[in-house]
């Protein structure tokens, strides 16, 4: 995964993913629009099979890095919480 940013201002982050699909794409932005003071969590994949998904996050009250850290963390959290149920099967 290659995180690139586009655009950055205290509201508002643009930045693309390289190397993600849908799957990835789709429950970091249900994280993000789990975090308190964020408006808008979005992405959009131009081409079905070349495109780089390109995402866009806007906040009031906090800073749009933060808000993607603490999505991250709360996914990582996720996924491992998942490992261990499947572990356990």
């Amino acid at each position: 995964m290659e995180l690139t940013i586009l655009e950055e201002s205290k509201t508002r982050l643009v930045f693309t993913l390289k190397g993600e699909t849908h799957t990835f794409c789709n429950a970091l932005k249900e994280e993000l629009l789990n975090v308190k003071g964020v408006a808008i969590a979005t992405y959009r994949i131009t081409h079905p099979l070349i495109g780089v998904p390109e995402f866009l996050i806007e906040t009031s009250g906090t800073e749009p890095r933060k808000a993607l850290k603490e999505a991250l963390k709360a996914l990582k959290k996720k996924m491992q919480e998942f490992e261990k149920e499947v572990a356990d099967l």
